[in-house]
């Protein structure tokens, strides 16, 4: 057969009979990243959020003030509401009953159009759905006019028909929602066990986010799994909203004015709900967004309403109480939002959301009022507190006035062109690649440890800078020593980061793999810690595109005879010690720091991509992610005794490392 004939028979192959047809819930299982993002941790805690989003959505609408989420001793959680329940009537397009028709087709629900939610979270319409398609089984239960309904289905199929009875006299007149789930192992092949923390943090923010609305939040698991020897509850129920999430972010600084400025506001069917507050004791700001209770990690045309109008307001005051002359700069917006923490919440009709996983609003009218409802209710407490506005005031303008000293050092954060390269620090030993995206930097502590890295790494792609002694606690700095530090000044002008405040540039990073290498001991942590604070409060938006990670060196070298074996824990070491048998004919080597390591050791054990273990550093909890860095790092030494107290018992203290 010709080269020819061979190509037509391939294509003549590829007709209607290829095109593969995916019906009801196939999509799901066959691509469920689409829908969820991932199969990973992420994902399967995603589940729960979309079952307990439709709850909240009940919250909304005025229908539902309490929801109970339990995380079952056989893998399964189950999300309890007292709404109206999912109606059970026979759908007229589907020919199902209403509850299997939402269960079982995507795109079903009543946020499509204006009779079932003015406005809601769940805002694609395929969240319990997809919770159905990607569990093992799904068990509703639904309470409703005097009934109690139920049905069952495994892996999207109904199993059997929809179940009706009379509400026991017990019930008698309840209404609301049960959804059980267990999520599918053949889905999530990393596991399927429940992180309490990671729910916990979501639910208690819906909390905050709907006040009034109780949610109570129990852990039902053995103790093997959640180190309790029964089961464990607590309780979130805000009735002060987000003033009081304010009040508990800022429950470790010393505020500067002791109440919180407060707008709740509506126009144009838009709600618009803020809360402020100003800190003596802080050097960046913490601006938390939500629209429709979702929280928009990537801003959107509601913050940028919400800084422009605090930067005009602001700048308008100064004016007026004469904290600026006429031929003064106005105030910018990074001076003004210094030390400020804010709980923005929208509620949109029709929200526009860039993406499927829901982290930008787009809608263009939002930005509108938002400034005009803020700019109203912020004007008329501002007029009516005058001492209040003086001291946000005095903290602006000693913040320009800093940045104003430093722009000289500031202009060094500029991104060097490849001709200018020489501008980069000397003792940056930087990789051959141009491209970013291929490249890594090695940030590691002192000459020492740099020198094996350097002897180590593969010079194609990367990069290795040293670092003498700790650098600057950012969490207690303001800018003008910030950028006057020698070793901020290297880390700033090494990776091509941009000013602190400013939008971040990904094409200004020099790397795309941030690597923090060092030695394991108390010294190294704490500068780890230091690195790690440095990132999240000069420039979040590193750490949030995960682009910072840990690289993880052995403790441990075991030699026996010609076999050799690298440890990362004592759980290793005891591991490898176990399958070298029990006779003393071995000997074991303790890398105290980076620099006792050979550079081939190195390279074979923490910095080779083949064989290299490294940790992304991750925030799914920006709230607690704040509070956390602001306990360790910041003036108040009350709170750090306790947090490291309360940890400290959850540590073996035995083979503690000192």
């Amino acid at each position: 057969m010709s080269k020819d004939s061979k190509e037509m028979k391939v294509q003549a192959a590829y007709g209607a009979e290829q095109i593969q047809v995916l019906e009801g819930l196939e999509p799901v299982r066959k691509r469920p990243g689409m829908y969820i993002g991932s199969t990973g941790p992420r994902g399967l805690h995603h589940l729960v959020y979309e079952v307990v989003d439709n709850a909240v959505d009940e919250a909304l609408a005025g229908h539902c003030d309490q929801i109970l989420v339990v995380l079952g001793n056989d893998g399964s959680v189950s999300v309890t509401d007292n709404g109206r329940g999912i109606p059970t009537d026979v759908h007229p397009r589907t020919g199902r009953s209403a509850l299997e028709t939402v269960l079982t087709v995507l795109h079903a629900g009543g946020k499509f159009g204006s009779g079932g939610y003015k406005v809601s979270g769940g805002l694609h319409g395929v969240g319990v759905s997809v919770v159905n398609a990607l569990s093992e089984w799904v068990e509703v239960t639904v309470r409703r006019e005097g009934k109690l309904h139920s049905q069952r289905f495994e892996r999207g199929n109904p199993i059997g028909n929809l179940n009706s009875e009379t509400q026991p006299k017990s019930e008698k007149n309840q209404t609301g929602t049960t959804v059980c789930f267990k999520p599918d192992i053949q889905i999530f092949t990393t596991g399927i066990e429940f992180d309490y923390s990671t729910l916990s943090s979501r639910l208690r923010e819906l909390a905050y986010l709907n006040g009034g609305v109780k949610i109570v939040f129990r852990d039902e698991r053995t103790a093997s799994l959640n180190s309790q020897k029964e089961s464990y509850e607590e309780i979130y129920f805000y009735e002060g909203g987000i003033k009081e999430y304010v009040e508990y972010m800022n429950s470790e600084k010393d505020s500067l004015h002791p109440e919180i400025i407060y707008v709740n506001s509506e126009k144009d069917s838009v709600q618009v709900e803020a809360a402020l507050q100003w800190c003596v004791d802080a050097y960046s700001d913490s601006i938390l967004g939500f629209a429709n209770n979702i929280r928009t990690v990537d801003g959107g045309t509601h913050i940028e309403g919400l800084k422009t109008v605090l930067t005009r307001t602001l700048n308008t005051f100064a004016r007026k109480r004469g904290k600026r002359k006429d031929g003064d700069n106005n105030l910018a917006g990074e001076n003004i939002r210094e030390g400020l923490t804010v709980v923005l919440s929208v509620k949109v009709p029709d929200p526009e959301f860039e993406g499927q996983t829901k982290t930008k609003l787009g809608n263009t009218e939002v930005r509108g009022i938002v400034d005009s409802l803020v700019g109203e209710a912020l004007g008329k407490y501002l007029e009516f507190n005058p001492s209040v506005i003086d001291l946000i005031l005095d903290k602006a303008i000693q913040a320009f006035n800093a940045a104003e000293a430093a722009r000289r050092a500031r202009e060094l954060v500029r991104r060097k062109s490849v001709l200018e390269s020489s501008t980069l620090p000397g003792k940056l030993a930087d990789c051959s690649s141009r491209d970013p995206s291929q490249s890594e930097i090695y940030i590691v502590e002192g000459d020492s440890a740099g020198g094996s890295a350097k002897q180590g790494r593969d010079r194609k792609f990367q990069a290795i800078l040293p670092l003498r002694g700790k650098i600057l606690n950012i969490e207690k700095t303001d800018d003008s020593k910030i950028y006057k530090n020698t070793e901020i000044q290297a880390l700033i002008t090494a990776l091509g980061l941009g000013i602190k405040g400013e939008e971040f540039e990904l094409k200004n990073l020099r790397y795309h793999r941030v690597v923090i290498m060092t030695d394991a001991d108390v010294d190294g942590a704490h500068i780890r810690t230091l690195l790690l604070t440095f990132f999240y409060r000069y420039q979040k938006q590193l750490v949030e595109g995960g682009y910072i990670y840990i690289a993880c060196p052995p403790l441990y070298k075991v030699e026996r005879g010609k076999k050799h074996k690298y440890c990362y824990n004592e759980a290793d070491l005891q591991k490898t010690l176990q399958s070298f048998g029990e006779k003393a004919n071995y000997t074991i080597q303790r890398f105290k720091g980076l620099g006792e390591m050979m550079p081939k050791q190195l390279w074979e054990t923490t910095m080779d991509p083949t064989t290299r273990t490294m940790k992304r550093v991750e925030i799914e909890d920006a709230l607690e992610a704040d509070r956390i860095f602001t306990i360790l790092m910041g003036d108040k030494v009350a709170p750090r005794r306790e947090f490291i107290e309360t940890h400290s018992v959850e540590l073996d203290m035995a083979s503690l490392d000192i």
